[in-house]
């Protein structure tokens, strides 16, 4: 008992800590309909497996050399286990200064350098605001913002899995690390993000405007997809978070874990069939597709309300994690726009970084046309496609179930390194539609004849009658590896399941950084 006195002193400390900002703080933070940092970590990590680091750190006061008030660090920093996984946490703790850390409050350990040296993923619980110009008055001077951790907070995408619970309004950099990760995720009613809040942008336009209107999921969900996944309540954007986690392996220099299913991977669901019906006109659910091929409740959808031209996700095959993406005929048609576009490549990116194949089914019009595609860029953006495409090291297996046309059916084909793709016999492809191509390339043919629309007609017959996917299956013989094979849709999950086993080798040989780096 010689260090009786000194242990006590301990325990009064962390008792301290645990008070966070004090019974006022917690009480505006649980009136907001918002759980403390410390009842976020209690309720998402599993059970006594939180670790603190520097838990005594903050800001305190001494009369006579005793401790008289002490307030704690405004994050919460320590290891923990989600599902078994081990990974660093990070939360902000609103209750104290509004969750912003300045200097001569205290410090913590640096997240980013501890994920990277331990091989930890990063879990951020964002419920902070940025910078505050208290800083200038404590420094007694203003400072260049050269932001010395964004360099690693980016190299870490290329090492661990990176996730942001936006769990609160967030503002600056709070804001960015929201997005400089692998997922993300916000709660419907309580958080916000934005690069300004209100009391900024009113100073820089003149307008009042009220934080939910400025940023929270409407804009930043629907409209911007700033924010991938969207959640009722906080527990339920853990649980979104342990379903992530539960595809990902703890660093790129290892491979995603496979799990045992009584899902048969020889299973023929006879629905498959007649999935796709004869009439171009009669829409299907793409999903229910997935529920036929993919191991049974398997898939955990990404950017559900944002780029819905494609379906995007992650689930398993006879147990092995995958990405997935299938075109969403019922939105646009399933036509590639520049959102589609851009959520595709992020699940590129999340593939080729953590060893995941990729299977893509494929209903693909085209890239979108008019004049407010052509006003958002969708050139670039097809061509930032390609270029992702073409870059991508990922095993990869293509299902091409009805269309593929122009460059965005390409964007469905990986032109090196282990691919494969199946045909349905429902499949049709080509540079362009036949129906909208005729008029043009047939111009000068249709008007000089005496009925011009039936010459149309007549002509797009003759070009229907060439599109016969078993004339394509004929002719591809001569290209190698990566040649087309028609196949009953019935076999498909058999397919899908043999090239992902096989895929397994080949990611053996990937393991370590991506060669291109992950783009957020």
């Amino acid at each position: 008992m010689v260090w009786q006195n000194e242990i006590d002193e301990l325990n009064r400390r962390l008792e301290m800590a645990e008070k966070m900002g004090g019974e006022p703080g917690v009480s505006r933070q649980h009136d907001n309909g918002k759980l403390t940092v410390r009842e976020r970590i209690k309720a998402f990590a599993d059970p006594g497996t939180f670790n603190e680091l520097s838990a005594l750190a903050g800001s305190s006061r001494y009369e006579n050399n005793e401790l008289v008030d002490f307030v704690s660090y405004p994050r919460v920093i320590g290891t923990s286990k989600i599902n078994g996984m081990r990974v660093l946490l990070d939360g902000g703790d609103f209750t104290v200064r509004g969750g912003a850390g300045e200097r001569g409050h205290g410090a913590k350990p640096n997240a980013l350098k501890y994920a990277v040296q331990w091989r930890l993923p990063l879990i951020r619980l964002l419920d902070a605001v940025g910078g505050s110009v208290r800083t200038f008055e404590q420094l007694g001077r203003t400072y260049l913002p050269d932001g010395p951790g964004t360099t690693l907070a980016v190299e870490l995408l290329d090492q661990v899995p990176v996730v942001s619970a936006v769990l609160g309004s967030v503002a600056g950099l709070p804001a960015i690390e929201a997005c400089l990760c692998h997922f993300n995720v916000m709660v419907k009613d309580t958080s916000q993000v934005f690069a300004g809040g209100p009391p900024v942008v009113k100073a820089a336009f003149g307008y009042d405007i009220t934080k939910e209107d400025l940023g929270d999921y409407r804009s930043q969900v629907i409209k911007g997809g700033v924010i991938d996944n969207l959640a009722d309540t906080e527990e339920e954007a853990f649980e979104m978070i342990r379903r992530f986690l539960s595809f990902m392996p703890s660093s790129v220099w290892k491979k995603p874990e496979r799990i045992e299913t009584d899902d048969d991977p020889n299973r023929r669901d006879e629905e498959l069939l007649s999935a796709i019906p004869k009439d171009p006109r009669k829409r299907y659910d793409p999903y229910k597709i997935l529920e036929h091929v993919l191991d049974r409740d398997s898939f955990f959808e990404i950017a559900p309300h944002y780029g819905k031209a494609r379906i995007t996700g992650l689930a398993r095959a006879n147990g092995y994690p995958i990405g997935v993406m299938i075109n969403n005929t019922n939105h646009m048609g399933g036509t590639t726009d520049g959102a589609a576009g851009e959520k595709a490549m992020r699940l590129w990116g999340l593939c080729d970084t953590f060893h995941l194949p990729v299977v893509s089914f494929v209903d693909e019009p085209g890239f979108m046309v008019g004049k407010e595609a052509q006003d958002a860029g969708i050139v670039r953006a097809g061509a930032r496609m390609v270029i992702a495409q073409c870059r991508s090291q990922s095993p990869w297996v293509s299902f091409y179930m009805k269309q593929a046309y122009g460059v965005a059916g390409q964007t469905h084909y990986r032109p090196t390194g282990m691919y494969h793709r199946y045909a349905w016999p429902s499949g049709k492809w080509g540079s362009m539609h036949i129906e909208g191509g005729v008029s043009a390339a047939y111009r000068r043919d249709i008007a000089a004849s005496d009925d011009p629309e039936a010459k149309r007609l007549e002509i797009e017959a003759m070009l229907n009658a060439m599109a016969s996917p078993f004339r394509t299956a004929e002719a591809t013989g001569g290209e190698g590896a990566h040649g087309l094979d028609i196949i009953d849709p019935r076999d498909t999950r058999a397919m899908l399941c043999d090239f992902v086993d096989m895929a397994q080798d080949m990611l053996d040989t990937q393991l370590g950084p991506p060669p291109t780096p992950y783009w957020p």
